[in-house]
């Protein structure tokens, strides 16, 4: 069967730097009627001390309780009334914060973009820091502690890594720690981070590329730079040994197996041929776990493969599944790890891998279709890997590997021994 033919991206990018450091990305849709404005600090949970994890989260909220120029509270309240979406996420490796809204608002975006860079510590008040430190703990009650399989990325990371590894504790943090911080750890820790030189800014909508740039400049420019902190100390781990495990007895509503792996990190070859072999064995109805326990087998309600990319030595890989009625963790666990061995005995077929890529392809499409989405991977691919213009060469990077390369890095990264594995098992009933 030959390959289909693929599409060809050419969306416009035009970079530039402001003397204080802050990387500028524009690239103009004529026509859109709207403007996406993402701002992406290098800044994630893998940047936190000991101690004092949760930060990097804890300053999503933060950063909309005011500013020097902007009462608490205001910053959602005028971009709403601007007709904006708006928004933030925290994760391992980057902060990033994101509006979009009508051409004509790209001024207010920007102002309060850079209001809050250059201005936050003088509006952070010890009522702010303790309100929403209550919001970050009241948020992993209800999503974490609390509901079923909720501290699943907490015992995988547990696994994963060592305690003490960048990647060793998850973005939320732990109690213990947001009990402790105080408001000046908080103020150093975004003296340290959040600073232009630290930053990078895409503009992408219906605003010519040229005035993106002199907007952005006009409004960041005075914004000073400041001594950014070395990354972190983090070599490349080899692959998980030992087979670690975890288990736990819980209110959930079936028994479950997660399986993980140590794998390259993202940006590079080898670590997009693992994702395709994991989009082979559990991305949708047509992968390998899903046809064969969920509709053939039926020893599992669902079953997935997935991957985490991270940029600090290793990313993560993961097979999961949920155990039907009457079928054992154990059963459910030796079944995912034949499909795991299957798979790296036999290697991906050429269809499979077509498929995989089909499928990165049509995802790939649907996230750049989207403004707001494009500004984020412009600024992610800037932060993470000093390439914006990798967006428009990712469909080609992916279809150039192939069954035989897949294969290699199975054998390397992704063997049953190579495995760590977190289990639930259901409460019984009293």
């Amino acid at each position: 069967m030959s390959a289909p033919a693929r599409v060809r991206l050419d969306y416009p990018i035009v970079q530039s730097r402001l003397d204080n450091g802050l990387r500028v990305i524009a690239s103009p849709d004529p026509g859109v009627g709207s403007v996406a404005v993402n701002l992406w600090y290098d800044v994630g949970s893998r940047h936190e001390q000991p101690h004092r994890t949760g930060f990097a989260h804890l300053f999503e909220h933060l950063m909309f309780q005011g500013s020097g120029g902007v009462a608490s509270g205001e910053h959602f309240g005028l971009l709403q009334a601007a007709g904006a979406s708006v928004n933030a996420t925290t994760w391992f490796d980057r902060t990033n914060y994101f509006e979009t809204l009508p051409a004509g608002g790209l001024d207010l975006a920007l102002w309060l973009e850079a209001d809050r860079m250059a201005s936050l510590p003088a509006a952070l008040t010890r009522e702010n820091f303790e309100n929403q430190r209550e919001v970050v703990k009241e948020e992993k009650r209800q999503r974490y502690d609390n509901v079923p399989y909720g501290d699943v990325m907490e015992l995988l990371i547990s696994v994963t890594f060592p305690p003490d590894h960048p990647y060793g504790h998850t973005t939320i943090g732990s109690m213990a720690d947001l009990d402790a911080a105080q408001l000046e750890d908080v103020t150093a820790f975004f003296t340290r981070h959040y600073l232009p030189n630290n930053a990078v800014i895409s503009v992408v909508g219906d605003v010519p590329a040229d005035t993106a740039l002199d907007r952005v400049a006009h409004y960041f420019g005075d914004v000073p730079a400041g001594p950014v902190p070395p990354p972190p100390d983090q070599p490349g781990l080899p692959p998980i040994s030992g087979l670690p495990r975890r288990e736990k007895v819980a209110e959930v509503p079936s028994a479950a197996v997660y399986l993980t792996w140590r794998l390259p990190p993202v940006g590079t070859r080898a670590y997009d041929a693992a994702d395709l072999a994991l989009t082979v064995l559990g991305t949708g109805q047509s992968s390998r776990l899903h046809r064969t326990l969920v509709r053939r087998r039926e020893l599992a309600e669902q079953a997935g493969a997935s991957s985490l990319g991270l940029i600090g030595g290793n990313s993560v890989g993961f097979v999961n599944g949920l155990a039907r009625d009457g079928v054992s963790p154990e059963q459910l666990e030796e079944e995912l790890i034949a499909e795991v061995t299957r798979l790296g005995t036999e290697g991906p077929t050429d269809l499979e891998v077509q498929r995989a890529q089909a499928t990165f392809e049509r995802h790939w499409l649907h996230e750049l279709a989207r403004v707001d989405s494009r500004a984020d991977e412009l600024s992610g691919f800037a932060t993470l890997h000093d390439d914006p213009t990798l967006v428009n060469r990712r469909i080609d990077d992916i279809a150039a590997i192939g069954a035989a390369e897949i294969a290699e890095v199975i054998a390397e990264w992704f063997t049953p021994e190579q495995r760590a594995t977190v289990l639930y098992r259901k409460e019984e009933a009293r």
